[in-house]
């Protein structure tokens, strides 16, 4: 069944692009609307359904935009929280362009929704069957999807800096799999992208508290990395957040190499583009049950930084 909040839930903090504070609250929906979000700031602004197509190239985080241009951007880690959380339908309201960076995960959002609660609804899940092999590439990046029973990702980074190099790792996302291993994992970047980055007007938020700042073999940050492979977990968190404005679950493999927002963003469209390589189905229980948020419980934040 469908699932939406108990109640609302509100979060603040900074944005990590715009510098700016920011407030969300996130609404329970009826069953069947999906995931909406709406800029309390501007008045007659369009609402934003969180679909794939509504996204503008950029590789620096996820911006959803909407006919009329209303934009909203760095939706990655809230939708991951929302997908991740087995949440289905809910309203995303937010003060200003950019939701915040809190502390560079999805983790004080998946606190915020167990707190809140999960309520089913009587309407069934459906989900995007992945039924033939997609796959993109960018330059030496690239990413697929190919079928698979339920939501599985592999994602392998390689950097130069010593400090992360190469990582790589499989998850089947299912039964809190995705709180458990990776919703605390922060965003993270080299120092001297961040200088470069705020030169051009970027990154005006960012902290060695909100990301995980390296130089060369060094890690900035303190405290360091949650996890000794933390950089690919975030991009798999990323990943599961642009996933998830396929507009419905995905029951295909995904797998990453060096893969952006831009990437998973090109992959969806790819997808959609073929209707030989993708159904729509409503999901029997055996599905159901391999979805990423199903079996959620507060339990599973105990380890969570």
């Amino acid at each position: 069944m469908q699932t939406t909040l108990r109640t609302d839930v509100s979060f603040s903090g900074t944005g990590l692009h715009t510098g700016r504070a920011a407030r969300v609250s996130v609404l329970p929906q009826a069953a069947n609307v999906g995931i909406w979000f709406r800029r309390t700031d501007l008045d007659d602004a369009e609402m934003i359904p969180a679909r794939y197509d509504l996204v503008p190239a950029s590789r620096l985080c996820t911006k959803l935009v909407a006919p009329d241009g209303t934009d909203v951007s760095t939706v990655e880690h809230i939708m991951a929280a929302l997908v991740g959380c087995g949440i289905h339908n809910a309203l995303v309201e937010v003060d200003g362009p950019e939701l915040p960076i809190l502390d560079g995960s999805a983790a004080p959002f998946v606190r915020g929704f167990l707190k809140a609660g999960v309520q089913r609804q009587t309407a069934p899940i459906h989900a995007f069957e992945v039924l033939k092999p997609i796959r993109v590439e960018d330059g030496a990046a690239w990413a697929e999807l190919t079928p698979a029973a339920g939501l599985e990702m592999e994602f392998t980074i390689d950097f130069a800096d010593p400090a992360i190099g190469h990582q790589s790792r499989f998850e089947r996302l299912a039964n809190g799999r995705f709180v458990r291993e990776l919703c605390d994992s922060r965003t993270f970047c080299r120092q001297a992208d961040v200088d470069m980055m705020r030169q051009a007007g970027l990154a005006l938020g960012g902290t060695y508290d909100n990301a995980v700042v390296v130089d060369g073999d060094n890690v900035l940050s303190p405290g360091g990395f949650r996890h000794a492979d933390e950089a690919v977990r975030h991009k798999m968190l990323d990943a599961l957040g642009d996933l998830a404005l396929a507009g419905a679950p995905i029951l295909g493999r995904y797998t990453g190499f060096r893969a952006g927002h831009m990437v998973t963003n090109k992959l969806l469209r790819a997808l959609f583009a073929r209707p030989d390589a993708v159904r729509l189905v409503q999901c029997t229980a055996d599905q159901a049950a391999r979805l990423p948020g199903v079996g959620v419980k507060t339990a599973d934040l105990a380890s969570v930084a």
